[in-house]
Formats: structure tokens, C-alpha cells, sequence
């Protein structure tokens, strides 16, 4: 019987892998079909589905008789708070899914069979077979799941297991596949949709009828996006229910394998529906173009990459900076081109009605109006008009003045342009300046005179200088949503070459800083080293470098004194706001703040260099020796205001006593044992703190809320307690753990636990008691240290001494999850070199980022959310390296201020309803903390375009009030148009994002920084010349701006 059991399970592992595969023999060999008892398994036979819609996929007809919907009993008694909770999200999960199967069937059976069955054809086959594409398969896919989610509910109470019912499920390759053809035949299917109902009055009676006859009144619009919210629905569920499993829960590991699923499904599917808008778009723009041109050969060639299209508004201004004229424009920027388009959609209206011939375009869909090649292009803030350009030799014309200029003068009315403001504050500058100097001389007067005296001339000089004030304010708002560019135009006849300025008005701030930002990059990414910057290996070998890359920005010499060879020891990040800077250098600049470098000479002193950030080229502001070589640095925020709060609240007492909390510090590991604490480089960059535990080298440093942890090369860990004033007691004897026998290499500090590292061996410490908890064996090798660990969601990357391999640890169950070989993605580099070592690991931004020993930077892509940070691609391979080992990976992060995303009439607007309100200091208290909104906020975006610039009626979810007289089919806004998560699955943004929710966008500038020997190109092609191999170097890597 054992055997027979054997046997079976072994049957049904083999039939599971092959249905993973997707395969059409895969699947019906696997009786999910069998298991299920599901007996009715053919091929499709429907009438009017055509062989082009049948890709190879299997239709199962599961009878609802048989197979009931699974159904939640009654609850037990006894049950914890988080197990009923867990019952209620389940019965949440039970609930939309069966809610969302029903929508499914609805569509089916309510609007696709009764047209494929109607005659005279309100709709062709062919179109229904756009507007319903892969709608059948979808149904399958969670008809099979709802068969399965059955057997789990009814053995809830028991198991309490769901998690490995989703992994099982949605990992198929062909799941992706089904919901890959459905979200980007979507936009298409809702053009269809909306063009029917203007050309065919019964397809538009057809719809009304089935939406009236439905208990809910929704639309067909409104079923057919709920597979576009699907997945993101899953994965707010499924956090829920993590949240309240306990650690231990034998469910917990599966729910995270299930997050990390979902997410790399989503994740794909945003990535395909990217390609396939950047291929629609581009095919758009080669057909508006004359067959002849060179733009049309340039676009048909394959080199060029859509990188951001949107829908501007140009205006016009004359000499006296009045608006002439403003009109919609469709502007594309390409990797090396910027092109400006009309837009060819001319609706007619007459009484009131839109004609027909207005829906589709005689024409093509837009007719190109400019291009330009894009190292050509400049950005000109107002006010910078000067230091942009060449004053004395180029001549600037704005766009479409002269055509224009009879029209301004007949006009009576004068709107002030964004140049006006300007010359306006120099003005007020000129008159201040004379003013101070009338006020000099009457300082000077003998006699008493009335309103010639000294008061009257400084309530002048104050007037003034609040005048500047607004209007800097002005200028600054102005520039806030209007991108002006510098474009080169044809010589004049005296030979000087003439420019023309192009003003758009942006939506919103959020789309002027994606616009500077992305033409900055695009202009880096042309650099011969850029060209191309990664290997990005397909199944065909073939290379591509998709816009998101992170673009070598610059390299650098890490010290400023070139006498000594000093070696690299760590980097930190500081981040401080910078106000001064204007609202193009906040879009290009690297993440504002200092950068810390340390290193030194073995045996001898070290150096510290600070670099500024807050351009797009660091440079040096300061440089001071210290007394040994660094070997770790560790950047220390001060307490937040919430984590201040709370420990007045919870010493009330003694809070009055308390000196006020430190600002931010920097500590320093030294290579003869001592540990520096400096201050940040706003408060002068003082040493605050020093002390000389002993002659152990320092050779790694982690704080806590309440300890700094610092790793010794004798197998200890020494803590150290913070004293009254916030900082570090390093007079104090520090508490000493001792961990193992050799260097402890590397530490991490996890929510209420620290992970030490010695050997191949790795302590787990309780960060408030200081007590091991347990030891685990990280590698089987005891030769293998472990010299680096990073964390994301809930696994631990660790890499060793030696071998090319990084493992993923649970953090948890510290149970072994994966192993990746480094050497396989460096082959396609440095073909032959199998012997390489992890020197560096870093993870940002759902990319984990590997520095070799051979000088090679490999990315590695990994899920953002509290799932396990398994590796599902191949990655990336840099060609552009260090000629050593990279001895260190950081990032820089910095969040630019929230008043620079808000326009005029957010501010306008909130200024008028809360004129006493508090101060956005406080109102900041309120909300919750930066970290937890963006756990909130899903990163996962299914971004379709909207069919609102077609004529007709906008498409809706929801059902409007009818229209007197009921003749027609009224919908209401359009809010389907792009489909981004919130913090909650029902609040969609529109593609022209709305003001309401601008401001709550959170901006997060991005730079990656490696530090070695030199630096080296690896492309064979390469002609650029190397640096010194004796060289310390530091190469900046900036990543597009994360709107």
C-alpha cells in the first residue's frame, strides 16, 4: 500500500511541474482535472471563435452543480483575536473571488454569447473576439482555483493553510499568459467598445438593456476591468492575512512565497504592457511621418527607445510676455530625439452632435510638427536664461511670436509670462538698490523734515524687499508646471545660429520634474559609456538595456590627495535638504546631501573626504585625516518626532531633564579598535566622541534604537548603550559578546534581533537583552566566512570568502530558501573566469546589486514587497566596473520636499479653506510616517492609455442617473483610464493625474555608489581609456526619479 501511495505521489509531482509549464499536454495530463474529479475536458469548439484566437490553450468546462462554491461554516468557539481575524480575511478572499468569477460568466454569458448569436450582427465576430480576448482562459484559470479554494475552506479550522494554494495556482507560466493578452488588448478592446456605440444604435441598445437588467446596474465596462484589478486585490488580502499570522504559523512561509509570487506576476505583466505601449506608440508616430524622411527611416531602423510620452500644452508669448496662443501637443522623447506632434483628432460638432467621420482620423493620428536631436535640447528655468546659453552669439525667437503678432496688439487684455516675473524682480532689485542708497544720504541730513527721515526709508527698503519676496514666490510657482526648452534652429544671414524657445504647461509639478528628470538621464545615457552601460542576457544571448537601467552618472577620484595610496575602506550617505537649490536642480541632481568616504593605508593613518551632492557632479567640501585606517562607517538619523513623543511619553518624568535629542552623527571604525562619532557637516563636522575599546580592529558597525553594535576582529560584539544626551556611551564599558572565535565580519540589525556573523557561522542576538537567541551554519564550508548580509522582505542575502555563490535565509526559520552562482552572469563578461568572489552585496528598489572581486557589478532582480526576495530573472551585468575588487556598494536616498509638488491651485485652494490652519510642521504630525506609506502604497501598476480623446461617451464603472427621456446610455467620469493601486484596490487615478492627489506623491531620488581600483569598461568595443589601476574610484550610478 506504501509503495502504491509512493508511486502516486511521485505521478503527480511530475503531472504538477509539467502543468507549471504551462504546456497544453502538461495540463491535461494533470487531472487537476484527475484531483478535482473533473471529467469534461476538450478542445474548444465554440462557434465563431476563429484558429488565431486559439493559442494553444485547453477549455474546461467545470459544471457548478458538481463543484459548489466553497462556503465558510459556522465559527468555532475558542478561537485567538488573530484567528478570527485570519477567518474574516478569508471569508473576505472567499467572498471577491466568487464575486469576481460571477463577473466573469457574466460578461460571458450576458453580452459575448448573446453577440456572437445575434442577427443581424450588431457586432462582427472578429470584433468580439477583440473585445473579449482570452476572457474564457481568465475563467478557467479561477474556476480550477475555486475548485481548489473549496477543499481549503472546508479544512480551515483544522489546517488554516492558504498560502501554497496561491503559489500552486498563480505560478504558471500560463496564468501570465492569459493576463498578459488581456491587459494589453484592453485599451483596444475599450476603443472597440466606445466606436460601436457611436456608429451602431443597437449595439448602444444592446449594452443599456443588459446593464438595466443587471441587479447592480454596472457596466460592461465596469465587469471588464475587474481582471485588471485582480492581482493587486490578491496582494492587499494576502498582506492582511500575513500581518495577523503569528511567526511559527505553518501558513506564514507560504503567504510570503505567495506575496513574492503574486508580485513578480504583476511585476511581469506591468513590464510586457510597458513594451507593448512603447511599441503601439512608436508604430503611431512612424505612420504620421512622411515614408521619405529621415525621421522615418530613423524610427523604422529599431534603434530607438520610447522613454516618456505625454500630452502638453504649448504656449505662446509675445515681447511683453503676453499669452498669444496655447495648444495641445503630443511630445515624445526617444532615447536621442525629442519630437513634437499635433494632434490630429479634429471632432465636428453640429447641433451638438459628433459626426462620425469625426471617430477615426482621415489622416494618420498625428502629424509631426518638430524633432530634434536631443543633446541639442536645453531646459531654461526663468532666470537662468543667461548662464544656459551663449548671450552674444545665439539669437532667440519664441515659437510662433511673429505669426501671432497682430493678433497680441489688437488685443486688449495682457497676460504675464513666466519672463516678465522675471525682468519684473530685477527691477524691484534696481529700485532697492537706489533706495538703500537714498536712504544712505538721508542719513546724512542735518534738519528734521516730515517724510524725509529715517523711518520712512527703511518702511520703503521693507516694502521692497517683501515685494521681492512675492514675486520670487511667483517665479518660482511659474516654474513649477511650465517646462521651457531651448531648441537650435536655422543661422541668420549674418551666420549666427538662431534658437527658438518652446513653453509647455505640464499637468502638474509631478509631470515638469519627470520631464526635466528624464531629459537629463536620456542625455547621460548617450555618453560612449552608456552606450550600452549593461549586458542583459536573453534566452537568445542577445543584449538589451531597457530605460530603467541605473545610468553611470559620473566617476570621480574618492580622496583629493593623490600623493598617498590610500585604500577604500566604507561610504555612508547624509542625507540634508537643501532649499536653495531651484526646481531643476532638485530634477537632475544627485540625492541631496554629503557623502562620506573613508579608507586609509594599512598600518599607517586614514582619510575621511566629505563630497556635496546637491549637483549633478559631486565635489569636495571637505577632507581631515584621522588617527587609523577606516574600516566601517555607520550614518545614525537623529529620533524622529513620533520616536520622541513616545519616549516622553513613556519617561515623562525625567523628559524635562533630558538635553534635546543629537542631530544626525556619523560613526568610525578604525583599523587600531577606536570608534569616532562625528557630527553631520551642518553642524561643522566636529568630533563629538571618541574612545579606544581596545586593539581590535573595528570591522563592522550597526545601530539600534538604543545600542550602537560594533564587530571586533576577536570574535566579539561590543555594545554600547546610549547615555542622557541621546548619544553613544563609548566611556562606559560597552557589554561584550562573545560570538566565535574569528573577525566578526559583518552584522545586521533586524526588527528586535542583531545577526553576527563569525566563520561560517551566524549568532542570532535579542537586541534588548543581549542574549543569544541561536546559531545557525550559514555555509557547509567552514573555510567560507560570511562577509556581507542584506535584508529585504523576509529573507537575508548572505555572501562568503570564497566561492562565487550568495544564499537567501529566512529570517524566521533561518531555513535555507536559495542559491545563486555569481560566475554564470559574469561569463558573459569575462568569458573563462569562473573563479570569482562576492566583495560587495546592496539591495534597492527591487534590484540587489552584487560587487565581484573581478571588478564586475551584477543585478539581480528581487520582490519589494514582505515576501521572500527570491531571484526570478536572470538580471543584469555592468560594463562598467572597477579594475579591482569592488569594495563597497551604497545607496543614496533622499525625498524631495513635498511643497515642491504643489501647483497654484493646490496652494490657492488650501489657503482659502483653512486660512487659520496649523503650520505644515504640525499638520505633518498627523500623518503617518514616511515608511509606512509607502508600505501602504502597492508598486505594482497595470499602466493602459486612456480612450478618452475619442469622441463619444466616456467609459465608467459605475452607472449615472439617466438622461431625460432615457434615448441614450449615460455614463459617468472616465476613471478607468490608468489602473494604479492606492491603498485601496477601488481608487484608480487618472492618466492626467489628478490634483487632489499630487501632493500625496511622494518623489524619492535614487544614486547607487561603488568604490574600487580604477575603473574599467567591459565592452570589447569600448575605445574609452582606463584610469590608473592604483587609483581609488568612485562610480555614481543615478536612477530615474520614482514618481
Amino acid at each position: 500500500m506504501q509503495e502504491l501511495k509512493q508511486k502516486y505521489d511521485c505521478k503527480m509531482t511530475q503531472l504538477m511541474k509539467a502543468a507549471r509549464s504551462g504546456t497544453k499536454d502538461g495540463l491535461e495530463k494533470t487531472k487537476i482535472a484527475v484531483m478535482r474529479k473533473v471529467t469534461f475536458l476538450h478542445r474548444k469548439e465554440a462557434p465563431g471563435d476563429s484558429e488565431e484566437e486559439d493559442m494553444g490553450f485547453l477549455e474546461v468546462t467545470v459544471p457548478d452543480m458538481k463543484h459548489p462554491s466553497p462556503e465558510l461554516g459556522p465559527m468555532p468557539d475558542g478561537l485567538s483575536p488573530q484567528q478570527v481575524v485570519r477567518r474574516h480575511i478569508l471569508g473576505s478572499i472567499v467572498q471577491s473571488e466568487r464575486s469576481y468569477v460571477d463577473s466573469l460568466k457574466r460578461i460571458l454569458q450576458d453580452y459575448r454569447h448573446p453577440l456572437m448569436e445575434m442577427e443581424p450582427k450588431a457586432l462582427s465576430a472578429r470584433k468580439c473576439q477583440v473585445v473579449f480576448f482570452r476572457l474564457k482562459e481568465i475563467l478557467h484559470c479561477h474556476s480550477m482555483f475555486q475548485i481548489a479554494l473549496f477543499s481549503r475552506v472546508a479544512e480551515w479550522d483544522t489546517t488554516e493553510k492558504i498560502g501554497d494554494l496561491f503559489v500552486a495556482s498563480f505560478s504558471k507560466s500560463m496564468v501570465l499568459d492569459v493576463y498578459s493578452d488581456y491587459v494589453n488588448n484592453f485599451t483596444n478592446a475599450m476603443s472597440v467598445i466606445k466606436k460601436a456605440c457611436l456608429t451602431k444604435p443597437v449595439f448602444l441598445e444592446f449594452l443599456k438593456k443588459r446593464q438595466m437588467a443587471s441587479p447592480d446596474r454596472v457596466t460592461l465596462y465596469g465587469l471588464m476591468v475587474k481582471p485588471i484589478q485582480r492581482f493587486p486585490q490578491f496582494i492587499l488580502l494576502l498582506q492582511d492575512m500575513l500581518k495577523n499570522t503569528p511567526t511559527g504559523h505553518p501558513d506564514r512561509l507560504s503567504l510570503q512565497l505567495a506575496l513574492t509570487e503574486l508580485e513578480t506576476l504583476a511585476e511581469k505583466l506591468n513590464e510586457q504592457k510597458r513594451v507593448a505601449d512603447q511599441i503601439a506608440e512608436i508604430q503611431q508616430l512612424i505612420r504620421s511621418v512622411s515614408d521619405r524622411s529621415s525621421l522615418n527611416k530613423m524610427l523604422n531602423s529599431g534603434q530607438h527607445q520610447l522613454l516618456l510620452c505625454e500630452t502638453l500644452t504649448e504656449t505662446v508669448y509675445g515681447d511683453r510676455g503676453q499669452l498669444i496662443k496655447s495648444k495641445e501637443r503630443k511630445v515624445f522623447l526617444l532615447n536621442d530625439m525629442l519630437v513634437c506632434a499635433n494632434i490630429n483628432f479634429k471632432p465636428v460638432s453640429t447641433r451638438g452632435q459628433l459626426e462620425i467621420s469625426s471617430l477615426v482620423p482621415l489622416g494618420p493620428k498625428y502629424v509631426v510638427k518638430w524633432n530634434t536631436a536631443l543633446p541639442q535640447v536645453q531646459v531654461v528655468e526663468v532666470g537662468q536664461e543667461n548662464s544656459t546659453y551663449d548671450k552674444d552669439n545665439v539669437v532667440i525667437q519664441n515659437a510662433g511670436a511673429k505669426k501671432h503678432a497682430s493678433a497680441s496688439q489688437s488685443s486688449n487684455k495682457v497676460y504675464l509670462g513666466p519672463p516678465r516675473l522675471f525682468q519684473e524682480l530685477q527691477d524691484l532689485q534696481k529700485d532697492l538698490a537706489v533706495v538703500e542708497q537714498i536712504t544712505l544720504l538721508i542719513s546724512t541730513l542735518h534738519g528734521t523734515y516730515q517724510n524725509l527721515n529715517m523711518t520712512v526709508a527703511q518702511d520703503w527698503c521693507l516694502a521692497l524687499q517683501r515685494m521681492m519676496r512675492v514675486k520670487e514666490e511667483e517665479i518660482h510657482s511659474a516654474n513649477k508646471c511650465r517646462l521651457r526648452l531651448l531648441l537650435p534652429g536655422k543661422t541668420d544671414k549674418s551666420g549666427r545660429p538662431i534658437s527658438f524657445m518652446v513653453v509647455f504647461i505640464t499637468p502638474n509639478p509631478l509631470s515638469k520634474i519627470s520631464w526635466v528628470n528624464r531629459l537629463h538621464l536620456a542625455k547621460i545615457g548617450l555618453r560612449e559609456e552608456n552606450q550600452p552601460g549593461w549586458m542583459c542576457p536573453d534566452e537568445d544571448k542577445k543584449s538589451k538595456a531597457p530605460f530603467w537601467c541605473p545610468i553611470l552618472a559620473c566617476r570621480i577620484p574618492a580622496f583629493s590627495s593623490n600623493a598617498l595610496d590610500l585604500q577604500l575602506g566604507a561610504v555612508v550617505h547624509n542625507p540634508v535638504q537643501s532649499s536653495l537649490l531651484g526646481f531643476s536642480a532638485v530634477s537632475t541632481s544627485l540625492p541631496q546631501g554629503y557623502l562620506w568616504v573613508g579608507g586609509g593605508q594599512e598600518g599607517a593613518g586614514g582619510q575621511v573626504e566629505i563630497f556635496s551632492l546637491n549637483r549633478s557632479v559631486p565635489r569636495t567640501v571637505k577632507s581631515f585625516p584621522v588617527a587609523s585606517q577606516v574600516l566601517c562607517m555607520e550614518y545614525i538619523p537623529e529620533k524622529s518626532k513620533e520616536e520622541q513623543e513616545q519616549g516622553k511619553a513613556e519617561d515623562s518624568r525625567a523628559a524635562a531633564d533630558q538635553p534635546s535629542a543629537p542631530h544626525p552623527t556619523i560613526c568610525l571604525g578604525l583599523q587600531d579598535g577606536s570608534i569616532l562619532v562625528y557630527g553631520s557637516v551642518d553642524t561643522g563636522t566636529q568630533c563629538l566622541l571618541t574612545c579606544s575599546p581596545g586593539q581590535q580592529p573595528v570591522l563592522c558597525l550597526k545601530h539600534s534604537p538604543e545600542y550602537l553594535f560594533a564587530g571586533l576582529q576577536n570574535g566579539t560584539v561590543a555594545a554600547y548603550a546610549r547615555n542622557n544626551g541621546g548619544l553613544w556611551d563609548l566611556e562606559a564599558q560597552p557589554t561584550c559578546l562573545e560570538v566565535g572565535t574569528g573577525p566578526v565580519r559583518t552584522l545586521l540589525t533586524l526588527d528586535d534581533t542583531v545577526w553576527a556573523s563569525c566563520a561560517n557561522q551566524v549568532t542570532v542576538l535579542d537586541a534588548a537583552s543581549l542574549q543569544a537567541q541561536q546559531t545557525f551554519e550559514a555555509h557547509p564550508d567552514e573555510e567560507a566566512s560570511v562577509t556581507h548580509m542584506i535584508k529585504a522582505g523576509s529573507g537575508v542575502w548572505m555572501a562568503f570568502s570564497s566561492g562565487s555563490s550568495i544564499r537567501l535565509f529566512h529570517t524566521e526559520t533561518l531555513e535555507h530558501l536559495q542559491e545563486i552562482n555569481i560566475a554564470t552572469r559574469t561569463t558573459f563578461v569575462l568569458p573563462g573566469q569562473k573563479n570569482v568572489r562576492v566583495t560587495s552585496l546592496l539591495i534597492c528598489q527591487g534590484l540587489l546589486w552584487v560587487g565581484t572581486d573581478q571588478g564586475i557589478i551584477v543585478l539581480l532582480p528581487v520582490p519589494r514587497l514582505e515576501g521572500i526576495p527570491k531571484i526570478t530573472g536572470k538580471g543584469m551585468v555592468s560594463l562598467n566596473g572597477h579594475c579591482g575588487p569592488v569594495e563597497f556598494l551604497a545607496v543614496a536616498i533622499s525625498t524631495l520636499a513635498p511643497d515642491v509638488l504643489k501647483n497654484d491651485k493646490e496652494e490657492e485652494g488650501g489657503q482659502e479653506e483653512k486660512p487659520d490652519g496649523p503650520s505644515p510642521e504640525l499638520s505633518a504630525l498627523d500623518k503617518p510616517p514616511a515608511g509606512e506609506m509607502r508600505k501602504k502604497g502597492i508598486l505594482l501598476k497595470y499602466r493602459l492609455h486612456s480612450t478618452s480623446h475619442l469622441p463619444g461617451q466616456l467609459l465608467s464603472v459605475k452607472d449615472a442617473p439617466p438622461a431625460p427621456g432615457g434615448s441614450t446610455l449615460e455614463h459617468s467620469e472616465e476613471d478607468g483610464s490608468i489602473y494604479e493601486m492606492a491603498d485601496d484596490p477601488d481608487i484608480w487615478v487618472r492618466s492626467r493625474p489628478c490634483t487632489r492627489d499630487t501632493h500625496r506623491k511622494e518623489i524619492s531620488s535614487v544614486a547607487i555608489i561603488s568604490g574600487g581600483r580604477g575603473y574599467r569598461n567591459f565592452n570589447p568595443s569600448s575605445k574609452l581609456p582606463a584610469c590608473s589601476e592604483t587609483d581609488s574610484t568612485l562610480l555614481i550610478w543615478q536612477v530615474p526619479l520614482m514618481l
